[in-house]
């Protein structure tokens, strides 16, 4: 037994001492490919930006954080690329204003891959030129307000719910039980006046006609040739092309486009594998008020 431990010990000890120091391996493992990786690239000032706003929309911190690098005087130009259904309503606001704040600075042009609708439209309308694939969805101008009603089920199972409130609207979109008149009320007053916040914004952004609003902001998806054609976007186009349109506003004769740290691009990949993995594990989220 003793000679046959003796004999593996090189591989042995290897695995013995990567489950003993994993952290640290793994650390080693990146700055190896991080230094690896950057050997033989030649290093340019960046004068072209792009933002991505992908998947659901549930914060716009990161966002945000970007679009101050995008500030830098150095950048001439600025692509957001969109595919997104949309998402909740205050971070989507959020990243319009910053959008529509940095368009007062330099070009920034918005771009749909596949889809631009509800909350990400909402946030594009700040650029100053939107184009989309010609396979894209466009639109869903609306709000919705849901949840679950798991009153029968929780009866099923023998649970209830103990509840002390003030407030006559405390409860307003509860799930352990069915919605009063009244609430179903307050909650349509909250719906109607976001949407009319909505459709404002895109009328002003988009120079439609409030009063033709059912015809663009009805809750519809198009296809980004009747986008263009309703006034929701500017262009058709591929990725290709909105990146030639930002360099071309952006007038720079030799375009850079800024590329992100390796390690933070590496972190950035594992921390969504992540929380795809997370999600895929767990109960699919209610989403209280969204597009």
């Amino acid at each position: 037994m003793e000679f046959l431990r003796k004999l593996f010990t090189p591989i042995t000890a290897p695995i013995n001492f990567i489950q003993n120091n994993f952290k640290a391996t793994v650390l080693v493992l990146i700055v190896f490919a991080v230094i690896s990786s950057d050997e033989g690239e030649t290093i340019a000032t960046a004068n072209l930006y792009e933002l991505k706003i992908h998947g659901p929309i549930m914060s716009a911190e990161k966002f945000l954080e970007e679009v101050e690098k995008a500030k830098d005087p150095s950048i001439k130009g600025v692509l957001v690329n969109v595919n997104s259904p949309g998402g909740l309503v205050a971070p989507s606001v959020e990243m319009m204003m910053a959008i529509h704040k940095l368009a007062k600075e330099k070009p920034v042009v918005a771009y749909a891959g596949s889809s631009i609708a509800s909350g990400s439209y909402y946030a594009s309308i700040g650029a100053t030129k939107i184009m989309a694939n010609p396979g894209s969805i466009v639109g869903s101008i609306g709000v919705i307000f849901q949840m679950s009603n798991f009153e029968e089920l929780m009866k099923t199972v023998g649970v209830s719910m103990n509840v002390v409130k003030k407030g006559e609207y405390k409860e307003s979109g509860t799930f352990y039980r069915q919605w009063t008149e009244k609430e179903r009320a307050e909650l349509q007053r909250m719906a109607d006046n976001t949407y009319t916040m909505f459709m404002a914004d895109v009328a002003n952004a988009r120079g439609l006609k409030r009063k033709e609003s059912d015809k663009w902001a009805n809750g519809r998806i198009f296809t980004a040739f009747e986008a263009k054609t309703i006034g929701l976007i500017d262009e058709v186009g591929s990725y290709t092309d909105a990146k030639e349109m930002t360099v071309a506003m952006a007038k720079v004769e030799e375009p850079v486009w800024h590329k992100k740290d390796k390690f933070e691009s590496f972190m950035e990949k594992l921390e969504a594998e992540a929380k795809l993995f997370v999600k895929s594990a767990l109960v699919p989220e209610t989403q209280l008020v969204a597009y």
